[in-house]
């Protein structure tokens, strides 16, 4: 009993925002997600010091799934933008980077925290409907019957992390894959809950990226066949291919002692009882005309000897991961969980089987009849960047299938954020008396929290800057423009800049441009151009419509949450 230790009470910390440690490691993380921010942004080396794997990105799924925090605010801060990606896999950084400066520019003002919220939540108002109006300049409509905006949406995805390490040649092959692949998915036959399909991502890696390529159906990787011996397949009458999809073991090693005890009588032997029933299955197969039989885990030897006596291909250990869409592009949902029965609709049914050769690995292709399920084999030179390649391609997927229930994007390059701070600045210098009323504040308590929420939304903007470069801003639509590091001094801005960083307005007119460095910027004098003076696809930069405003909502919400903090509570037994 000596040993015992008293429990100790817990540890209260009031004011847990103006601590220096939680200072410094937000300063810290901010930094750390700024320079990782767009396309120019600096790659994070991670690993967790005692070996084990090392990942090189700049994502923010990546870079908030593997850092250490320890401080509790700032694990309310990673654990929310998470929440974010895991829901819609894009602008996590944005999400991010904009939490940390709404935190840091309120919480040094003179205001105090409720009032704070309450103004923010009114601005934050303001930018949802201004941004959901039909006024709008920052939206665009996204054309389901034109590829071009589509293409611009991908392109933006694909460039935004360095560590892809693509070139143009290699941006647009892929863009035009990602594409490819997502109209696959859609049905073509629409239904009352239409659902949309599933791209399968194969790992090709060491080959380089224009090598990748899209297929119809599903590939899984079967060392045993080869590419030169002819694929003899069984046929039903009506020329397609039964599939039976078995997700229970067909090793012959069923029973498991943990779950229970088994009688056996004298002179019978288990493995040889399991394996007869394997065979009547495989019997009871070969009867139903089945001519392609999939197991999720092991089958067993013999069985798969007998299958193949009877022109049956057996593909076993095929995975957890494609057991759904295996499921789904054949019919065989859901797959057989027993050996011991087999009723007549358990099955599904394929077009055809063919095998396919990527590098060194041979696949057994299956081609469906209707195509909802495609197979995108991805290469890259190395494994570094095939991760962070895959992980960009299935953001870019999601996004597309956001884009179908919300047909919109936002402008990116930093021209939203200023866009949206120019407004709030020009929205907020006209509010009547009872607005300040109805928030129980002040207009000079309201202005500098608005001030605040703007400089946080510019400071996004320039976090896309890494290299030296200086922000101009305009007067009239409200967009940024990148002037290179070392430039000349002009007497005209114009003779600098061409366009502006999303691509959509050009420099034909005088915009009255003003550097953007921190300072209070100034109000747009109108809205944004519906139509756009650069119509190049290939130039325009976009974000996800329905990604950018959660992220605008969850940046601001989390920083509430973490300014309304009065004591942090923490156990130390």
């Amino acid at each position: 009993m000596s040993r015992l230790e008293a429990r100790k009470p817990p540890l209260f910390i009031s004011e847990s925002l103006s601590s220096d440690a939680v200072s410094q490691s937000l300063s810290l993380l901010s930094e750390i997600l700024k320079s990782s921010y767009g396309p120019a942004g600096r790659l994070k080396q991670l690993h967790n010091g005692v070996g084990g794997c090392v990942c090189t990105t700049s994502q923010s799924s990546a870079l908030l799934g593997l850092l250490s925090v320890s401080q509790p605010v700032l694990r309310v801060l990673t654990a929310s933008v998470r929440n974010h990606v895991s829901r819609f896999s894009d602008c996590g950084l944005f999400t991010a980077i904009l939490c940390c400066g709404f935190i840091e520019n309120f919480r040094n003002l003179n205001v105090a925290p409720f009032t704070v919220i309450k103004i923010s939540k009114h601005l934050l108002s303001l930018c949802m409907d201004h941004l959901k109006s039909e006024a709008c300049g920052c939206r665009v409509s996204v054309d389901f019957g034109s590829v071009e905006t589509l293409i611009c949406l991908v392109r933006s995805i694909l460039t935004s992390k360095p560590g892809c390490m693509l070139n143009k040649t290699e941006v647009d092959h892929l863009t035009s894959l990602v594409l490819k692949a997502f109209i696959f998915t859609v049905p073509c036959h629409v239904e009352t809950n239409a659902v949309l399909g599933k791209c399968v991502i194969v790992p090709v890696k060491g080959r380089r990226v224009v090598e990748s390529t899209v297929l119809p159906g599903l590939l899984i990787e079967t060392p045993e066949l080869h590419l030169g011996k002819p694929l003899a397949v069984k046929r039903t009458g009506s020329n397609m291919i039964k599939i039976a999809l078995f997700s229970v073991s067909m090793s012959g090693d069923g029973f498991n002692s943990e779950e229970g005890t088994i009688a056996v009588h004298h002179g019978v032997s288990l493995e040889v009882s399991e394996l007869n029933q394997l065979l009547n299955v495989g019997k009871q197969l070969v009867k139903d005309e089945v001519g392609l039989v999939v197991c999720q885990k092991v089958m067993h030897p013999s069985l798969k000897q007998y299958l193949k006596e009877n022109s049956v291909i057996a593909v076993d250990r095929a995975g957890l991961s494609l057991m759904e869409p295996l499921g789904r592009m054949t019919g065989n949902r859901p797959p057989i969980t027993s050996i011991h029965s087999l009723s007549p609709g358990c099955y599904g049914s394929l077009k055809d089987l063919c095998i396919e050769s990527f590098s060194s690995k041979h696949f057994l292709h299956l081609i469906p009849e209707d195509t909802v399920i495609c197979s995108l084999i991805l290469c890259n030179r190395s494994e570094t960047a095939w991760d962070e390649l895959k992980r960009v391609c299935e953001t870019a997927e999601h996004v597309l299938q956001l884009t179908v229930k919300e047909p919109l994007a936002l402008l990116g390059g930093g021209c939203t954020e200023i866009h949206l701070a120019s407004y709030i600045r020009h929205k907020s210098s006209g509010l009547p008396a009872s607005t300040f009323k109805d928030l129980d504040c002040s207009q000079t308590q309201y202005q500098l929290v608005a001030d605040g929420f703007c400089r946080s939304l510019e400071s996004v903007a320039r976090s896309l800057c890494h290299d030296g470069e200086e922000i101009l801003t305009d007067t009239v639509y409200g967009h940024c423009w990148f002037i290179p590091s070392g430039s000349p001094c002009v007497s005209r801005w114009s003779d600098l800049v061409s366009k502006c960083s999303c691509g959509v307005n050009g420099n034909t007119e005088d915009l009255s441009w003003r550097f953007l460095r921190g300072q209070s910027g100034s109000s747009v004098t109108q809205g944004c151009s519906k139509e756009p003076s650069v119509k190049v696809a290939g130039l325009l930069t976009l974000d996800c419509f329905a990604a950018k405003c959660s992220g605008l909502q969850v940046a601001l919400e989390t920083a509430n949450l973490i300014l309304d903090l009065s004591y942090i509570i923490e156990d130390q037994n």
